[in-house]
């Protein structure tokens, strides 16, 4: 898909970019069944309908966390490593931009006042979740 940059090192996807300027027309998802988030877009015509639904609560069971990150508001530099805290990779988001991380280690350096959405599985519980290097 044009405007989706995925970021790999050694055939291991690290990260997706998303430009905010993609416009899709119809449902595509960005992620493989295999994932523990399911990131896509959903299409719907004007005047459709999504049906009226509860989701069945189904018990889950995920290992590490992957993060999406909407930037709302700014600009940064984004900078992606390896397993091994090597970095492989520096791109700059804008407002507008999605950002999907799925393995390795990530930073930001702001360079304006941003604002991201984030959305993870959660509770975040600060019990050691994060390996800063």
């Amino acid at each position: 898909m044009k405007n989706i940059e995925r970021i790999s090192w050694k055939g291991r996807l690290l990260a997706c970019v998303v430009r905010g300027r993609l416009d899709p027309r119809k449902t595509a998802f960005l992620t493989p069944p295999e994932f523990n988030l399911q990131v896509g877009f959903v299409a719907h015509p004007a005047g459709g309908v999504v049906d009226r639904h509860l989701h069945r609560p189904l018990r889950r069971s995920i290992i590490g966390t992957s993060e999406v990150l909407v930037v709302k508001k700014g600009r940064c530099w984004l900078d992606v490593y390896d397993d091994g805290r090597k970095k492989v990779a520096t791109r700059l988001l804008r407002a507008g931009d999605i950002l999907f991380l799925v393995a390795g280690g990530h930073g930001f350096r702001m360079l304006e006042d941003t604002v991201f959405l984030e959305v993870k599985q959660g509770p975040y519980t600060g019990l050691d979740e994060k390996e800063r290097f």
